[in-house]
């Protein structure tokens, strides 16, 4: 190399490349949410089908997770192509995840239970394959993207506003379909043609972003990519990345389970419909992504996200015990400590990701997000049958018990099943989740030697990849 790389800036993203991320976050947690708040209940309360069937289905679901998301992570950091490592699976599994979400509830309705369980099980996962491959891609964007924090903080902003309001749309849109109290549910035609719409617009939405957001090709181009088993060897063995995984866990447990049980909560225990508990929970998480900002002003990334996880426990915790007309309250302080969890949790993980390039000489976004959801994708399954298990023990009544009819009259213990599922248990885990960011280990001067040092790494790379087009341009003349 002839000369000294000058540029030691970290780059700037323009306001379409924010905005355009948003929107592909906006398209998957519009299913996201759908598939996080109505599944469970879809196949136990509406369709009856018994909870050991929901739990065998949610741990081999798990199972499919630990292996197919480290797979497709270095399969996308491997990857060579003239639109990069991550366009072109954003854009060719979009319209497969359109239609593997819409097959979810086309479940018979009056099957056996074998037949139920067994629709359930194969559509969770062919959706999740799709749906990891979208979420990893997507992810592993945004520390690529750009070196600084504050840039990629203003990604994340508009990846959590617009995954916000698909996560909101994606409470409102199955709430307008789906089985009202005191009616019976003979039919569930209008929730699926919903749910097909849905899938439709979402995959048109991340398209539509792959043709507006450009990767940097020296990623691409001029490192080399690690081969499978020291890949996994060096993620395994970063104690940074293990500590922000096991807070990831929880934080990932927190949100599955109180999103899967919202509709109980709203149904059984306010008993006011579910726009109160909606506007509760998205208006202080809609006011509190922005304000993040402030807080990252005033301090490092990982004591913020600390602070924001002990708030989020505090309005968890306190749903457990709150009166019934209070419960909005604790909700609210829900939202508003959860806006700083959505931001800084991929910050987090970028600064890791940072610290691996420089021991391994190689930007390797995709092996990390695999990795992650090695680890936290069980929380999904976990909660989802801990919901369900939990409402069995405290003698929950169903719909389908009830000849299709809702139970409102639900016995105290069913009410306070509900409650410790929504409340109590994630507000433990996040609690657990801020006490292990105790010991990680980038921060202060450590942070700051990071950065400065992938700043001289990739200038170093763009002017290999110059010299390489140089190259190219030179032998074609």
């Amino acid at each position: 190399m002839s000369d000294q790389p000058q540029n030691l800036t970290a780059r700037k993203l323009s306001t379409s490349t924010k905005i355009y991320y948003g929107i592909a976050a906006l398209g998957s947690a519009t299913v996201s949410g759908i598939y996080a708040a109505m599944l469970t209940i879809f196949y136990q309360d509406y369709l009856g089908l018994p909870a050991h069937w929901i739990g065998i289905a949610f741990a081999v679901y798990a199972v499919w997770n630990a292996i197919n998301d480290p797979i497709f992570g270095q399969i996308t950091d491997r990857t060579r192509s003239r639109l990069g490592r991550r366009i072109p699976y954003l854009r060719f599994t979009a319209p497969f995840f359109a239609v593997t979400f819409s097959l979810i509830w086309f479940a018979p309705q009056n099957a056996p239970d074998v037949t139920q369980f067994v629709w359930m099980l194969v559509t969770m996962l062919l959706y999740d394959t799709c749906y990891t491959i979208i979420g990893l891609v997507h992810g592993a964007l945004m520390p690529e993207l750009s070196e600084s924090d504050q840039e990629r903080g203003q990604l994340s902003i508009s990846s959590s506003m617009f995954g916000l309001l698909g996560t909101m749309i994606g409470f409102i849109i199955p709430d307008l379909f789906r089985p009202k109290a005191g009616s019976v549910s003979t039919s569930l035609f209008g929730l699926q043609m919903s749910m097909v719409a849905v899938g439709v617009i979402a995959a048109f939405l991340i398209i539509l972003t792959t043709y507006k957001v450009k990767e940097h090709r020296e990623f691409s181009l001029v490192d080399e990519p690690v081969g499978w088993w020291p890949a996994l060897k060096y993620t395994f063995t970063s104690k940074s990345f293990l500590i922000f995984v096991v807070m990831n866990f929880m934080a990932t447990f927190m949100f599955s389970i109180c999103m899967g049980a919202i509709y109980y909560l709203a149904d059984y225990v306010t008993q006011g419909g579910t726009m109160p508990v909606l506007i509760s929970l998205f208006v202080p998480l809609a006011l509190g992504i922005p304000e993040t900002q402030l807080v990252l002003r005033r301090m490092e990334a990982v004591k913020a996200m600390q602070l924001y996880l002990v708030l989020t426990a505090i309005g968890l915790i306190s749903l457990g015990f709150l009166p019934s007309n209070w419960v909005l309250a604790g909700i609210a302080v829900v939202g508003l400590g959860y806006s700083g969890v959505l931001v800084i949790t991929y910050l987090l993980l970028g600064q890791v990701i940072d610290e691996d390039e420089i021991r391994t000489g190689v930007r390797r976004e995709g092996s990390y997000l695999g990795a992650n959801a090695l680890v936290t994708k069980p929380a999904q399954s976990l909660a989802g049958y801990l919901t369900a298990a939990v409402l069995a023990a405290t003698h929950f009544v169903t719909r389908e018990s009830n000849g299709g009819m809702i139970f409102l009259n639900q016995p105290e213990s069913a009410l306070f099943g509900i409650r410790a599922v929504v409340g109590i248990i994630p507000g433990v885990a996040m609690l657990i989740g801020a006490l292990v960011l105790h010991w990680y280990p980038i921060h202060g001067k450590r942070l700051q030697t990071v950065k400065e040092t992938i700043l001289r790494m990739h200038a170093e790379k763009l002017q290999r990849l110059q010299e390489m087009d140089a190259g190219v341009t030179k032998a074609s003349e």
